[in-house]
């Protein structure tokens, strides 16, 4: 018996190419999340002319389908029964329809009415989101299923994590260094609309290149993936009461809650990011563009920090002791601005100091998001040792909804801050006053500080260890 547990295992391990073929699936939503995150309020709100207030109603609504969506694709993803297995029909199903709903946002009807804009931005943020989960939740799915070891799995989500960076920040900077040109009336290059348009395109190529990588790459491991429950007959209620089994377990409960509140941070830092860095520091296009540059540096670090702490220290205690240290670091210029005690506006030293912040800032967040991602792989065992069944669509649904749930929040959140400090949509850098801007920069820094001090709280419940996870490994092997 250990000795057909060991092969199985053996078989199941991924190669380098199967990690980073598996690493690139990350991009897709790093390009995705990017430009709803970063720059879809700015978009629709600033260039459009979309009062923030509906383009934040829409992201509401669109979490309706969500809800519903995300774990009944992660429970179909669970139960699917091809010759292809269970993850990739679904993956291969959502690659075409994503890229085409992601490209007609960023190419709204001209001259169209708030209500028509309004509509056409439902319309295709539900379908990119709808579309997207088909593709999410059976991939990341894979995490769990290509490996069992504790190490492995943060080092496949380190490359997922690092991907998704790495492309939505190159994608960040081609829009505002290549498409986004400067005119006479807009020396920032924000409301050059066909650059917007072109980043549309790009982007939507973009994507469908790196979901169907990942799919192509991980294809040929379908045979050694855990196969799906035998055939049974069941009622609406039994899958109902399956789902609420599953997500009952008490270490996903405080997890999911403790990366609720750390994307509704993410989410908000997000959907502020363009006006924290163009209006309350008064950035150009091209030092936002320069300013971006290091974070690659930000992302190679993590992708070293984060499996040598989770092997040192083990996931939790590394993610609490790194998630401290980034999310204090985090706010620090805003608040220190606030009483005077950084260099002007426009000065190469404020610069500097921004770049050096972020560089230290973004690599302990990266990390910290790579070993929190990384414990719910670790909640598959246990689950399946109570309930009998491995849940790995349904456990990770729960992080892709409460992603779009942050999405949403985050410009929620973001609109109610621009409207205290009274920056009204097609307003330029230049026009906002001294009072908006300190605004501005309370609000930002006190909401983040407040969600992050949450997020530690709440994962500090999470119970699972290396030990505890490998006997449930043990546990498991006897009971096959």
């Amino acid at each position: 018996m250990k000795e057909d547990v060991a092969q199985r295992a053996a078989l199941s391990k991924p190669g380098l190419l199967t990690q980073l073929a598996f690493g690139i699936g990350g991009a897709a939503g790093g390009m995705k999340n990017n430009g709803f995150e970063y720059v879809l309020l700015l978009f629709y709100s600033q260039i459009i002319g979309l009062p923030a207030v509906w383009v934040a109603t829409a992201l509401a609504i669109a979490l309706v389908f969500d809800a519903v969506s995300d774990p009944a694709v992660g429970y179909w993803s669970d139960n699917l029964r091809t010759r292809f297995g269970r993850r990739h029909p679904l993956m291969y199903a959502a690659i075409l329809p994503v890229a085409l709903g992601y490209f007609f946002i960023w190419n709204p009807p001209a001259e169209a009415s708030n209500t028509v804009l309004f509509a056409w931005l439902l319309t295709f943020v539900i379908f990119v989101r709808l579309s997207f989960t088909l593709y999410e939740v059976p991939s990341i799915a894979l995490s769990a299923e290509l490996s069992s070891d504790y190490d492995t799995r943060t080092t496949l989500i380190a490359y997922r994590t690092f991907f998704g960076w790495f492309a939505g920040l190159t994608l960040q900077i081609i829009l505002f260094a290549v498409l986004l040109q400067a005119t006479e009336a807009d020396r920032s290059g924000f409301s050059y609309l066909p650059g917007w348009n072109a980043y549309g395109l790009v982007a939507a190529c973009a994507i469908m290149a790196t979901m169907a990588i990942t799919a192509l790459g991980t294809h040929h491991r379908i045979p050694h993936l855990p196969a799906p429950p035998p055939k049974r007959e069941r009622k609406l209620s039994d899958m109902f009461a399956e789902i609420w089994e599953t997500l009952s377990n008490p270490s996903f409960r405080m997890l999911f809650l403790s990366t609720m509140v750390g994307f509704f941070a993410g989410g908000l830092s997000a959907a502020l990011n363009q006006y924290i860095n163009g209006f309350f520091w008064g950035f150009t296009n091209e030092q936002i563009a320069g300013l971006t540059l290091p974070v690659y540096l930000s992302a190679g670090l993590a992708l070293a920090i984060a499996p040598i702490a989770g092997r040192v220290f083990g996931k939790k205690i590394a993610a609490i002791v790194i998630g401290i240290l980034a999310f204090t670091i985090a706010p620090a210029p805003v608040i220190a601005r606030q009483f005077g005690l950084l260099p002007a506006n426009g000065t190469e030293e404020l610069y500097v100091i921004i770049v050096a912040v972020t560089v230290i800032d973004v690599a302990l967040i990266i990390s910290y998001q790579i070993l929190a991602i990384s414990m719910v792989t670790d909640i598959v065992e246990e689950s399946e040792l109570n309930t009998g069944r491995r849940s790995e669509g349904l456990l990770f649904s729960g992080l892709s909804f409460i992603r779009k749930l942050a999405q949403g929040v985050g410009v929620v959140m973001a609109s109610f801050i621009l409207a205290v400090a009274a920056i009204t949509p097609q307003t330029l850098p230049d026009q906002v006053s001294e009072a908006s801007l300190r605004a501005l920069g309370w609000g930002y820094a006190l909401a983040l500080l407040s969600l992050w001090t949450l997020m530690l709280v709440c994962i500090c419940f999470y119970r699972i260890s290396r030990d505890d996870h490998k006997d449930n490994l043990a546990k498991l092997a006897a009971r096959t």
